[in-house]
């Protein structure tokens, strides 16, 4: 399917230029078929799902963008033993894949409730929230790969999974991957209580301590409420939702770095080196809630910002360009590295753009 497209119409933060040409994706078939039509025609390609971790150029992109939008999930095993093996394509929609699953208490997904986005694109980016991995629960992912022409099935540990990173994101580069994501394959427990609750507000909210269990469904609404007080999930009529989530990652730095912080910044472990709170280094950096609102990075009405409820956030006001996002990303960097000497990194996949 051919039809000219706007990447703004497909971002859920609503910028991005022209594609040159745009395909949809329903089945495997389709995917791979788009795929080496685009790689033997020597046409750069993008490829798309939800659009939740993509800027796009105002420019657009000159080569073909595919959307995969194979839908589905399958059980392969069920058992309590082994707990059940699931294989959700790579096109269908994240929140409704773990909505499912705890409604068929498979237990290990409920806190990466609200993440925005395809399923295939999570192991990718090995997407995290309220103490939760993917790469917990992935046991498999299949890929076409474009170098070899052929269908490659990876397992959880050649996967090499870090933070915010794996094997699928090292070979991607501007959007374009080595290895397209088919299917994913979830291991997950039996039962309706949920995975530890490792995250302490989380814990509070649900009345629990770290470390313990609670209701699979009580604790995916608490996670939907929480995302949605910080603007994390979707909502057409808050402009704070029009965003890639968070911006920029969670810094991990040597203990010598982190030593030169005041006592109260938050830090957590990360092997032998330190994690930090990107946004207590935004905030003490001077840069509050809805920066951007009153003109402080372009005169007059300003069309990007950081969210009035969550300073990760980058958001279009209405009618931004990228190159408005980018120009309070890079105050917001620059800010940090003045006050603090840490240069954030950012989440998003930038194509034809950079900070």
């Amino acid at each position: 399917m051919n039809e000219q497209k706007f990447l703004s119409s497909l971002t859920t933060l609503a910028v991005g230029g022209p594609a040159r040409k745009f395909i949809v994706a329903s089945t495997e078939a389709e995917i791979i078929a788009a795929v080496r039509e685009a790689d033997d025609a020597g046409e750069p390609l993008l490829i798309i799902g939800g659009g939740s971790n993509l800027i796009v150029s105002d420019e657009g992109f000159a080569g073909t963008v595919l959307q995969i939008a194979s839908q589905g999930y399958s059980t392969e095993s069920q058992d309590s033993c082994g707990g059940a093996s699931v294989v959700v394509q790579a096109g269908h929609n994240w929140d409704d894949f773990v909505h499912q699953t705890v409604l068929h208490a498979w237990s290990g997904l409920e806190a990466l409730s609200g993440i925005p986005g395809s399923a295939g694109a999570t192991p990718v980016q090995n997407v995290g929230a309220y103490g939760c991995e993917v790469a917990q629960t992935i046991a498999s992912v299949r890929t076409w790969d474009r170098e070899n022409n052929a269908v490659r099935t990876f397992t959880n540990s050649e996967l090499k999974f870090g933070y915010r990173e794996s094997l699928l994101k090292a070979a991607t580069v501007n959007g374009s991957p080595r290895y397209v994501v088919l299917t994913v394959e979830f291991q997950l427990l039996l039962g309706r209580m949920s995975a530890p609750v490792k995250y302490a507000e989380l814990a509070r909210r649900l009345g629990v301590e770290p470390g313990q269990r609670a209701n699979s469904l009580e604790l995916r609404r608490t996670v939907l409420a929480l995302r949605a007080s910080k603007g994390m999930v979707l909502d057409p009529a808050d402009r704070d939702t029009f965003s890639t989530g968070s911006f920029f990652t969670n810094p991990i730095v040597t203990a010598e770095t982190a030593a030169t912080l005041p006592e109260d910044a938050p830090s957590w472990p990360a092997g032998e080196l330190v994690k930090l709170s990107a946004a207590w280094l935004i905030e003490h950096a001077g840069f509050t809630k809805g920066y951007g609102l009153a003109g402080e990075v372009q005169p007059g009405t300003p069309t990007a910002s950081l969210s009035t409820k969550h300073t990760l956030a980058i958001t279009n006001r209405g009618g931004a360009r990228a190159e408005d996002v980018l120009a309070v990303a890079r105050e917001v960097r620059d800010g940090v590295v003045r006050q603090f000497g840490i240069t954030l990194v950012p989440e998003p996949v930038l194509v034809g753009c950079s900070l």
